[in-house]
């Protein structure tokens, strides 16, 4: 297993780990693992290919589901509603 994806894991468990706290940190984590993960799908990507990486995007997207939905709905107008 190459470090690329050693490293999208530990980002998981972490996504996992912060999902479980309180949620007062939910929003603070989610920039974070948002910072975090943008380079890591595109190391994953330039490691291992196009396909396992746009496996590791869709696994971020459905862990980072609600702060992808907001911005879907500010990027429409609607206010994150």
């Amino acid at each position: 297993m190459t470090g690329s994806l050693i490293s999208a894991c530990l980002w998981a468990l972490v996504a996992t780990a912060v999902a479980l706290g309180p949620r007062r940190f939910h929003w603070p984590a989610a920039w974070a693992l948002i910072a975090a993960g943008v380079p890591i799908v595109g190391w994953v990507t330039y490691q291992n290919g196009p396909i396992l990486g746009l496996l590791v995007l869709a696994g971020g997207l459905s862990v980072l589901r609600w702060p992808l939905k907001y911005l879907l709905a500010s990027l429409r107008g609607e206010g994150g509603k």
